[in-house]
């Protein structure tokens, strides 16, 4: 028997990385190597395919070393980066185009009637970060790239496609149902490529990967692993981080996002993101409901927050919003953005950063509500760099009902990956630690209460 169950590699933004679960569920033998550089101007964000597709390689090698015989491979991607390339030789026609990529913007703003539509069909915003913005774009400004695809001498397809195809000589275009849920072609409910979608942003349905089940895809691939799942990176972090049920996942990084699982068949009423997190081996869907919060990390930079203590929360009557760029989900308000109720020009530093933090607390506290709301949550658990402030944690604690605990494992895409190559449950082997709440004051949760109200007449007011 093998030692190690199953290998994954993990596809990001600024590293790839590769590891080994062994046969206690522990990942371990963690390679790791930076990508490539990714080159940024007026709104692009590209890097060498081929460069990126050597440093998952070198990992890969590096981590199969120690591998013995174990062949099973879990892969997780970012999500919506993308490229076209011959499929004669595989050799790109374009950069990797990163989900940073802004050339979308475009798109979004020829189809802005159609947003209740696809955000209907999708359960995702229009915005340019996914790939079908950014696909069309591309082929609007290079009409020759889009005949050479409608003739099949070019492929397009996201990061994990592209792997896929070369690691199985060119035998299978495809890719997996969590993937294909965020390049707003797919439809949801379908979970299938929506014709609806294609004629929008005027992408052939013909040109699009075969969807698959994201778990026991059983692919041979030709440096002899078999790829037994495929998941973007979001969905293995949930995979690893929560068990489907009463349990909901803060990740509070660059910016922040609050998801839960959805019941069957369940749609929230709620104007939340919808997403399909994954699809296991008997084709079941894994559907999760989301809460956004959009560059809370560079509204709290310029702030000495890191030491912030829990008694600095909730002195003032000053009520704010910390997302630079506009509101996340559910309320998806570009128009509303940092904001203070009063002027905080006499303020100190260290008291606008105790602001901030109630306002990223406020905003989690009050998607928990919601989705608690629509079914009990028991337990509550913190990702992310944001979420090892102290601050944080115990405010959040003093504003909702339930447990909250943070996790302390590493790796969670990889993790997440992994487990669903090996065919184990979710969250397992999970390391987490309870966040016991110091202090039984109310003057917190009183002013989360009072800053509802306030949100809710700017909302009005703006409207």
């Amino acid at each position: 028997m093998s030692a190690h169950l199953a290998i994954a590699l993990d596809l990001g933004t600024t590293s790839i990385k590769a590891g080994l679960l062994d046969q206690r569920g522990a990942l371990g033998h963690i390679v790791s190597r930076p990508a490539p550089r990714i080159a940024a101007g007026g709104g692009c964000y590209e890097s060498d395919a081929l460069a990126y597709v050597q440093t998952a390689e070198q990992v890969l090698h590096a981590c199969i070393a120690q591998a013995g015989d174990c062949r099973a491979l879990g892969l997780c991607s970012q999500r919506s980066s993308f490229l076209i390339w011959e499929k004669s030789g595989g050799q790109p026609v374009t950069p990797l185009i990163s989900w940073q990529d802004n050339r979308g913007a475009s798109s979004c703003e020829a189809l802005q009637m159609h947003e209740k539509q696809i955000r209907e069909l999708t359960g995702l915003p229009l915005t340019p970060y996914y790939f079908a913005p950014k696909l069309r774009a591309v082929l609007q400004d290079n009409p020759g790239l889009s005949a050479r695809l409608e003739t099949g001498e070019l492929l397009a397809g996201t990061l994990d496609t592209f792997l896929i195809w070369r690691w199985t000589g060119g035998r299978n275009f495809v890719t997996d149902a969590s993937m294909a849920a965020r390049t707003l072609l797919m439809d949801i409910r379908q979970q299938q490529w929506s014709p609806v979608l294609c004629d929008l942003f005027g992408i052939p349905m013909r040109l699009l990967p075969q969807i698959k089940s994201s778990a026991g895809m059983n692919l041979q691939l030709d440096n002899g692993l078999v790829l037994q799942a495929s998941v973007g990176d979001q969905s293995a972090a949930l995979i690893a981080g929560i068990e489907n049920g009463g349990e909901a996942l803060v990740n509070l990084g660059t910016g922040g996002f609050v998801v839960r699982y959805l019941a069957d068949g369940q749609f929230s009423a709620y104007e939340y993101l919808r997403t399909l997190v994954y699809q296991d081996r008997m084709h079941r869907s894994h559907l999760a409901i989301e809460g956004t919060l959009n560059s809370i990390a560079a509204a709290l930079a310029p702030y000495p927050v890191g030491d912030c203590q829990p008694d600095e929360l909730a002195v003032s009557g000053i009520y704010c919003l910390a997302e630079p760029s506009g509101l996340g989900a559910p309320y998806f308000r570009k128009d509303i953005g940092l904001r203070f109720s009063q002027p905080v020009g006499d303020l100190t530093q260290r008291q606008v950063g105790a602001l901030l933090l109630e306002a990223v607390i406020f905003r989690v506290a009050r998607i928990l509500e919601d989705f608690h709301r629509d079914s009990a949550i028991e337990r509550v658990y913190l990702s992310g760099g944001l979420s090892s402030l102290t601050c944080l944690q115990q405010g959040l604690a003093r504003c909702v009902p339930f447990d909250v605990y943070r996790l302390s494992q590493g790796e969670s895409s990889l993790q997440g990956a992994v487990l669903l190559a090996a065919g184990i449950a979710p969250a397992s082997n999970r390391v987490a630690e309870k966040v016991v709440v110091a202090g039984g004051s109310h003057t917190l949760p009183e002013k989360y209460r009072r800053w509802k109200i306030w949100l809710d007449a700017l909302l009005q007011a703006s409207m």
